[in-house]
């Protein structure tokens, strides 16, 4: 019985699922912002490109 008390008290656990939770949350932020990050340049980038193109030089 006291160990079972003891592993019911112990928050150890408790702190380790928390920072994987908070973790997983920065990772799902940090995916989001590069996916939206990376439509925005390659859109830039073609755009860019195609006014580049367009130049005469001479």
């Amino acid at each position: 019985m006291p160990l079972l008390k003891r592993f019911r008290t112990s928050e150890d656990g408790a702190v380790t699922v928390d920072w994987v939770v908070l973790t997983a949350v920065v990772v799902g932020l940090v995916a989001a912002g590069t996916l939206a990050v990376t439509d925005g340049t390659g859109d830039l980038a073609e755009r860019v490109g195609s006014y580049l193109a367009s130049i005469t030089v001479g």
